[in-house]
């Protein structure tokens, strides 16, 4: 019998997804570019990176209440449009202080650099601001996506979704940043805010009869007991808290990992802003085999498996990276990692969607990633101190490439006591489960 084909609506998702997705893959190169030729200090990279996923930490628990209490299609055209005005505002700001950037393109020049200080600090709010309009934005997408397909093409859908955020953010959208950067500071900003407004729009766009009636309930109750009420599920249910909390670890032991990436890129790997850009189409071309061939993949070896090798396979990745010596290596180890990485998304976030009760989807989903997510702004922080702290003992090659070697000590750790918790019995039990709710 042929797959059914997904509905108008879906499609309108996924072009708006497109379009975000490309423009965050612009920033991507754009922002760590522009903050290395603002500061070359490890610590203060590693605290903008930090305050990129703070708010999974600060934020992941409220937006779930959010996303619960209001239609989900509002919030991410809210979402959008907001983060298209943060993204213009400093897009803005950065052309009025175009004279005090020199974006790096040599290492000369990068050692000429003085920390701009009004211009880090405008940096570190907009990253901010932008992961707090993330975290909401993301966490209505994935709960819009069961109320516009049928439970049985929630692992299609999420493999299509995958796949395009990963050709867009780490295949189209660096390498046109590279060539933006080459062009303005401004341009790749300017970019990244046009491709939000134009994704608000498309999701306006969707039919309110597409939609599946979302469990909106009529009278709210208190924050703090809807909050709790997302919690206590999550708590209770055997499988997936310790999958949030597996996931986080790996997560924040990453974050650790690559938190002064920027730096190891230009100073250890000899990446310009160009090879910077074609470094990141590798964990493009992975994440989209991974998710175009998600389905028979899942089918063929089971969800366990799929697992399991994420688990055994993360230090394994960290360790090869550290002792890479040029950046085509790194671009194969990225893109090997991110096959698994979205095989590990598109099996986790599909069970997420059948098994949690709609009317609880939002908070419920926001608390597994409060805790999946919000180990990356402490992960960054202590990558940042390793590396400053090994300036003193070691050379600054060997001090940048720290943080991947304790990731992958502690990455060790982890998957010493995850594995027995990934069995296929635990899963199917799940599974089972989720359907009678």
């Amino acid at each position: 019998m042929p797959e059914k084909k997904l509905p108008r609506s879906y499609h309108k998702l996924f072009s708006a997804s497109v379009l975000s997705n490309l423009g965050n893959g612009v920033s991507a190169v754009a922002y760590p570019w522009i903050a290395s030729s603002i500061t070359r200090s490890p610590l203060l990279l590693s605290i903008i990176g930090l305050m990129a996923t703070m708010p999974w930490l600060v934020f992941s628990l409220p937006a779930g209440v959010f996303i619960d209490r209001f239609p989900r299609r509002s919030v991410i055209v809210f979402t959008d449009v907001v983060r298209g005005v943060i993204t213009l505002v400093v897009a803005l700001s950065i052309w009025g202080n175009r004279s005090s950037i020199h974006v790096v393109k040599t290492l000369l020049q990068a050692t000429a650099i003085h920390t701009h200080t009004g211009l880090y600090l405008l940096l570190l709010t907009a990253t901010f601001l932008l992961g707090c309009a993330e975290v909401l934005g993301n966490g209505a997408s994935q709960t819009f996506i069961p109320l516009i397909v049928e439970t049985e093409q929630l692992e299609t859908a999420n493999g299509r979704m995958w796949t395009s955020e990963s050709l867009m953010q780490n295949f189209v959208g660096p390498p046109l940043a590279s060539l933006l950067l080459s062009i303005s500071v401004f341009a790749p900003l300017a970019f990244d805010g046009a491709s939000f407004f134009a994704s608000a729009g498309l999701i306006g766009l969707i039919a309110t009869a597409m939609i599946k009636r979302q469990a909106i309930s009529e009278v709210k109750p208190n924050f703090r007991a809807e909050l709790r009420e997302g919690l206590s599920w999550l708590w209770r249910h055997p499988f997936l808290r310790p999958l949030a909390f597996i996931l986080g670890s790996i997560n924040g032991i990453n974050a650790l990992g690559f938190s002064v990436f920027i730096l190891f890129a230009q100073e250890d790997l000899h990446t310009s802003v160009i090879t910077f850009g074609i470094l990141s189409t590798g964990a493009a071309v992975g994440g989209a085999l991974g998710g175009l061939l998600s389905g028979r993949i899942i089918k063929r070896f089971g969800r366990a498996f799929i697992l399991k090798v994420v688990i055994v396979g993360s230090p394994i990745f960290l360790l090869a990276t550290a002792f890479s010596p040029v950046w085509e290596l790194v671009w194969l180890i990225t893109a090997v990692e991110m096959f698994f990485a979205i095989l590990w998304n598109v099996v986790t976030v599909s069970m997420r969607q059948e098994i949690i009760p709609d009317h609880i989807l939002g908070r419920v989903n926001s608390v597994y990633r409060f805790f999946a997510l919000g180990s990356q702004p402490i992960g960054a922080l202590l990558g940042g101190i390793t590396v400053t702290l090994s300036l003193h003992f070691f050379s600054r090659g060997f001090a940048l490439r720290t943080p991947m070697l304790l990731g992958a000590i502690l990455g060790l750790i982890v998957g010493f006591y995850s594995l027995p918790h990934l069995t296929q019995a635990k899963i199917d039990e799940a599974r089972g489960k989720g359907e009678k709710d």
